[in-house]
């Protein structure tokens, strides 16, 4: 059976530091070495851009037709990011959270000024304190409308596969969030929880204190949606909080249209539309490229089983796990994926039995659309009982894990992860990144 190949992309955020491992604010400085290294180099510098705080920066791709193209381009730029900060005396630190108190300094532009204001500065100042991940699963081209979400001109074929990947997205969040777990401090803390899910998204329910805790349709986890009517209703209802929380703010309407924010640029949810015609997920960790390697894998897989074999995605009352049946492949309904799932994903992770048979289904049914990186993907849920997170890896060697981290641990830490990062570049095949996953059988008992 022919079936369209859908394009894949990536963001990846990480922390500017300096070779002692303190906090850099030299962004600007360090972005334009990487433009006029790219242009020698023949890349594109467009893919090296600012984060909305000085000390972070964000390394991204064209769009790719396979896992193996993504992540050839992904090594190639991370390679070259490297190589400026070197000739700078600088480093990129690649894990979720910076793991020593640190005041960021914002860009001084109107956009981030408005989201600063209406969600409180102090608030706002946690999404410059962690770094993500963001994967992009292409969908059919027009689908996705910027000024009404869904484009009265697509084709029924074409919307129900949106929503086919915008609900396969929504299931795995807890799944992204359980693997790909990096850094065990914030502030100096080992907080106990997925730092980077929880200071991000927050949580009134949870008392997670976050960025969007009080604003949970802008930046939580949103439903599914089962009818294209009700994912275009949920793009409406956000943005109309957004605008009431701006009005609340004492903020005039117009000046978040001047600063070029629209109806799908006004969600910064863990699962979202994106006018670049995706469903862009933004839920995983900052980590190093083995493990970006290994979300890029199983998405594309998961992606490409439920558009190969036509399946129509949908969550099921009590339903724990992913489950096929005929055409339907059953995910846990969003009671559950947004309560108990969550909550455990940020706190025990995979060590639960419920979390690890919830990642587990998601990796036998994502190795089952076959072809390069499904077999890791299969070894990866064989001896998931042994699997570790850098997270906990980390925990083993700082401890106690109870007092404040001391400043020389932590600069040790920003440091040996800054080492780890630039050793696994250099090692793995640019050429054949993938083949890394099978070749590190590292990977499944993960030690820092």
């Amino acid at each position: 059976m022919n079936v369209l190949k859908r394009r894949i992309g990536l963001e990846q955020e990480f922390f500017l530091v300096d070779e002692t491992g303190y906090l850099s604010e030299r962004a600007d400085e360090f972005l334009e070495g990487c433009h006029l290294m790219a242009q020698t180099q023949g890349l594109n510098p467009k893919y090296f851009v600012p984060e909305f705080v000085k000390s972070m920066v964000e390394i991204n791709t064209p769009p790719a037709d396979t896992g193996t193209e993504l992540g050839r381009v992904y090594l190639k730029n991370l390679k070259l990011a490297l190589s400026a900060a070197q000739q700078m005396g600088l480093r990129l630190y690649p894990l979720s959270s910076y793991p020593l108190h640190i005041t960021p300094v914002m860009r001084d532009q109107p956009n981030y000024h408005i989201q600063a204001r209406t969600v409180g500065y102090e608030k706002f100042l946690h999404a410059g304190k962690c770094t993500g991940t963001h994967l992009h699963l292409e969908v059919p081209p027009g689908v996705i409308d910027p000024g009404v979400a869904v484009s009265y001109n697509s084709t029924s074929t074409d919307r129900e596969e949106l929503l086919n990947i915008y609900n396969l997205a929504t299931a795995c969040d807890s799944a992204l969030i359980s693997l790909t777990r990096a850094c065990p401090f914030y502030e100096g803390q080992a907080i106990g929880l997925a730092a980077h899910t929880t200071r991000y998204r927050g949580s009134e329910t949870f008392g997670w204190e976050g960025v969007y805790t009080d604003l949970q349709p802008v930046g939580g986890l949103m439903p599914y949606a089962l009818s294209v009517e009700g994912l275009v209703e949920q793009q409406f209802a956000r943005y109309y909080t957004w605008l009431q929380a701006m009005e609340k703010a004492g903020i005039e309407p117009n000046l978040f249209k001047e600063a070029g924010v629209s109806l799908l640029k006004s969600a910064w949810n863990p699962v979202r539309l994106n006018n670049l015609g995706t469903v862009e997920i933004r839920c995983i960790d900052s980590n190093y490229p083995l493990m970006i390697l290994t979300v890029i894998t199983l998405l594309e897989k998961a992606a490409e089983r439920v558009r190969r074999e036509k399946l129509t995605v949908r969550p099921a009352k009590e339903m724990q796990r992913f489950e096929v049946v005929g055409d339907r492949l059953y995910v846990p309904d969003f009671e559950y994926l947004s309560g108990e799932l969550l909550y455990t994903s940020a706190t025990e992770g995979v060590k639960n039995p419920k979390v690890k048979a919830y990642v587990d289904s998601i990796l036998q049914f994502a190795s089952a659309a076959g072809g390069e990186g499904a077999n890791f993907l299969a070894k990866l849920s064989k001896h998931l009982d042994h699997y570790q997170t850098i997270e906990a890896g980390i925990l083993q060697e700082f401890t106690p894990t109870t007092a404040q981290l001391p400043l020389d641990d932590g600069l040790r830490l920003v440091r040996e992860c800054c080492d780890k990062l630039e050793a696994q570049v250099s090692w793995i095949d640019t050429e054949n990144p993938l083949a890394a996953l099978d070749a590190d059988e590292g990977l499944l008992l993960q030690q820092h």
